[in-house]
């Protein structure tokens, strides 16, 4: 019991790792939430401070998720946790405290980004075949639009009918839904904007 509080605790802290923020004071000195879109996260990186550090955090993003899954697993999986969760259900809590670490990070009182980034590195350590499915339908999405917001949404929707498409297990597709549904709510500003016409497109 101990190692699984540790491990998802561990999960949470390595998803809060505000990778945007850090880049932006570091290499601009400015907070990233005071500009472009405000969001913390590589999109609004790659406007304000730059292609390449935003390019870096994205990839940072993604790999706080693939280590909280993939790694934490192999060093804290225990018989108990084994036999009580499965592993695949024990994998799947790690990453919810990933994502949940990015989005709401202790480290930016309980703010973040939209964990879009770190939902692909978990799901990386998951179900690669699904997420890439999801990433066919992002670029696709975003080549015709060029709106990042657009293609994140889209791609969200598209997760857990892959994730069924797929013949995942339950656990996987409910997990699915619920990325699904803290995906579309917190690119619910985004919304706005693109039923106002003014969501931004990354050219």
């Amino acid at each position: 019991m101990i190692s699984l509080i540790i491990s998802l605790t561990l999960a949470y802290l390595i998803g809060s790792i505000p990778t945007s923020y850090i880049f932006a004071k570091a290499l601009k000195k400015i907070d990233i939430r005071e500009h472009g879109s405000g969001n913390v996260g590589a999109t609004n990186v790659f406007r304000t401070v730059g292609k390449i550090p935003g390019i870096i955090v994205l990839l940072i993003d993604v790999a706080k998720g693939v280590v909280a899954v993939s790694l934490l697993s192999e060093v804290f999986l225990s018989n108990w946790t084994g036999v009580i969760l499965g592993l695949e259900f024990y994998k799947i809590l790690l990453g919810m405290c990933a994502i949940a670490g990015h989005v709401f990070s202790v480290f930016l009182r309980f703010k973040g980004g939209k964990g879009i980034a770190t939902t692909g590195g978990v799901l990386i350590a998951l179900a690669p075949g699904t997420l890439l499915a999801c990433l066919a339908i992002w670029i696709i999405v975003f080549a015709v639009f060029r709106i990042v917001s657009i293609a994140s949404i889209i791609a969200s929707l598209s997760l857990p009918i892959f994730a069924v498409i797929f013949y995942r297990s339950f656990y996987f597709v409910i997990f699915c839904v619920i990325l699904c549904l803290a995906s579309v709510y917190k690119h619910k500003a985004n919304i706005k904007r693109l039923l106002r016409g003014e969501e931004k497109r990354l050219i």
